[in-house]
């Protein structure tokens, strides 16, 4: 994508009601208006929040929304001229329960108040292979830990990847600290028990994999 093209889905997400772009400053001091607010503040309703870590287009935060009505979704990512794409379909539908949230990941506990999650959607993380890379993997058990912070205490956390290194390392990770691992599948197209929402939304990276052949493999759990 030309710089170009990056500024104008930067102007644009600027303008778009279901965009919230806080400073890190602000988010680190401590003075994001949304935390512990999301529900009163901005969707303006009680329904369960669920959110999507690393949305890239924001195509399974948009699917979820449509197929979900009675929750509210959001969908984070660094990469805002990324997700300009998803924001910009849900408002062109009139989805009044999908948010974007421009941060960093490791951000997240200081964006969502304790208890403020039902449940949490990471889909084809980059499974940062190198071992020095460790602290970039999204399953790692810092990571668990914010998430637990956020999450209400039967919040789960859902895994969907086409890298079997990441599979095999969250499933060592939680069995090894004594998490809950509530289903866990090597591949998904071939498991008549795979949830619909695993299943029944592609994203534009997920149908590449599929026609190279890879299987996606799938892990919903709870953190103890």
């Amino acid at each position: 994508m030309g710089s170009k093209n990056k500024l104008k889905r930067f102007r644009e997400n600027e303008t778009f009601s279901n965009v919230v772009q806080p400073t890190r400053e602000e988010v680190l001091e401590g003075n994001f208006e949304y935390r512990n607010n999301w529900s009163s503040d901005f969707f303006r309703n009680e329904k369960p929040l669920v959110l999507e870590l690393g949305c890239g287009k924001g195509e399974y935060s948009v699917n979820l929304a449509q197929e979900y009505p009675d929750k509210n979704f959001i969908g984070i990512d660094i990469k805002g001229a990324r997700f300009w794409r998803g924001a910009k379909t849900a408002l062109e539908e009139g989805l009044e329960n999908v948010a974007f949230l421009r941060s960093q990941i490791e951000l997240v506990d200081l964006l969502f108040g304790e208890n403020e999650v039902d449940e949490i959607w990471i889909t084809f993380p980059d499974p940062q292979i190198k071992y020095k890379r460790t602290k970039h993997r999204m399953t790692n058990s810092e990571f668990l830990q914010k998430y637990k912070k956020i999450l209400k205490p039967k919040g789960v956390v859902n895994l969907k990847t086409d890298s079997e290194f990441m599979h095999g390392y969250t499933l060592g990770l939680l069995h090894g600290e004594g998490h809950e691992v509530v289903q866990a599948n090597h591949n998904v197209y071939k498991n008549t028990y795979s949830p619909k929402e695993v299943t029944g939304i592609q994203t534009f990276y997920e149908k590449q994999y599929l026609e190279q052949g890879k299987p996606i493999t799938y892990v919903q759990f709870r953190i103890k």
